[in-house]
């Protein structure tokens, strides 16, 4: 895995995600079944590998964007077609929102699209009863909880608070945008105390 400023290396990455979730869920205080748990652990192992992540498109290999796979589930011919196009949706977010936050920045579409996205795509699969039924469970949660799932791997992503004005401004965005606690404490990490007055301040 690797940080801004260091690679670390890793003899089994389920393992490290396993022991990574279990301090991250501990650290952010949010509670997760053992069944969500696990399905995040194999999520992560799964888009760790580029080609999991990538789609084949006309335009060659890129991450599908997340209204294409909408469209996809909304113009799916099977119950089935359907729940599989939204469960990589809500996979997809989750990954992209969860460690690739700090590229959001400056573009159209920010972090709370992608949670506004999989949190929806996964809603949806919890109230379905087809192929994947047997992760209704999971999915409740990971809807329910999807912002602050996304909190969990902002911290398993990052292996430090930010230290200049840029990240500084960068979670001030990120906590308006979704209200993360994860930004907010590490905002107070870094001596900030997260209100709208003070980011009017911090962009004088």
């Amino acid at each position: 895995m690797e940080s801004r400023n260091k690679v670390l290396a890793v003899a089994n990455l389920r393992e490290f995600f396993h022991d990574s979730l279990d301090t991250a869920l501990s650290n952010q205080r949010v509670d997760a079944a053992d069944h969500t748990a696990h399905y995040i652990v194999n999520l992560l192992t799964l888009y760790s590998r580029a080609d999991e992540l990538y789609d084949t498109t006309s335009e060659g290999r890129q991450i599908k964007p997340l209204a294409f796979m909408l469209a996809d589930a909304l113009e799916a011919d099977t119950l089935n077609d359907r729940d599989r196009a939204l469960r990589r949706l809500g996979d997809v977010a989750l990954f992209m929102a969860g460690f690739f936050v700090h590229s959001f920045s400056r573009k159209l579409i920010d972090v709370d699209y992608y949670i506004s996205m999989g949190g929806g795509a996964y809603s949806h699969l919890s109230e379905t009863t087809g192929g994947h039924a047997g992760f209704r469970d999971v999915f409740v949660e990971l809807a329910e909880k999807f912002q602050r799932f996304v909190d969990v791997l902002n911290e398993i992503s990052a292996m430090s608070c930010g230290n200049n004005d840029e990240d500084i401004l960068r979670l001030y965005e990120i906590w308006m945008r979704t209200g993360s606690p994860r930004a907010a404490a590490q905002l107070r990490c870094l001596g900030v105390e997260p209100s709208f007055y003070s980011v009017s301040l911090l962009t004088q």
